[in-house]
């Protein structure tokens, strides 16, 4: 067995046996601890394979300051975390479950239909189905903001779903209204 100093300095120099090599020793503390983190195999998978590549990337600058092993843990937490906000921020952005909800399974067209039918709302039932379901505001910030009562908006978000929810039970029938002249 390879003396872990040596390792360090061949992986460094590019040798992939000897990067392997680490890789084999330190794989099961990365995993385990991406792993907690994640709560989510799928996505311990890629919060592990992202600590690899910053090991990779950053092992030229290991100090040995530290066991290696120490470092290794670190860089993988770090990389997990990194994952999480990540994820935290693209479910900030993604629709709430208020909205019709395509789910995990849905096809590429029910998610453009969403947004198409997001699009076609009028303006201020979309300004506040946005800002109260989206962005999180209350019914009284969006009356400030908008200049109108909170009542009003209350009413508008009511109107919004509705409508929302009749355009993406029938997509089909809207997209054809729009193509298709009506006959008099």
């Amino acid at each position: 067995m390879m003396d872990e100093a040596d390792l360090i300095r061949r992986a460094r120099r590019g040798d992939p046996a000897a990067f392997r090599a680490l890789y084999d020793r330190h794989a099961d503390r990365v995993w385990a601890v991406v792993r907690r983190l994640a709560g989510d195999d799928s996505l311990a998978q890629d919060f592990a394979q992202d600590a690899w590549i910053r090991i990779h990337h950053a092992l030229t600058g290991f100090r040995g300051e530290a066991a290696l092993s120490t470092w290794i843990h670190r860089v993988a937490v770090s990389a997990a975390m990194d994952g999480l906000r990540r994820a935290d921020r693209l479910a900030a952005d993604a629709l709430p479950k208020e909205l019709p909800d395509p789910g995990p399974a849905a096809s590429v067209v029910d998610r453009v239909a969403l947004e198409r039918a997001l699009d076609r709302l009028p303006d201020r039932m979309r300004e506040v189905l946005v800002l109260h379901d989206v962005e999180g505001y209350t019914h009284e910030e969006i009356g400030s903001a908008m200049g109108v009562a909170s009542g009003t908006s209350r009413s508008q978000l009511f109107k919004a779903r509705a409508k929302l929810r009749a355009m993406m039970s029938a997509p089909a029938a809207g997209a054809r209204d729009r193509r298709e002249p009506c006959a008099t």
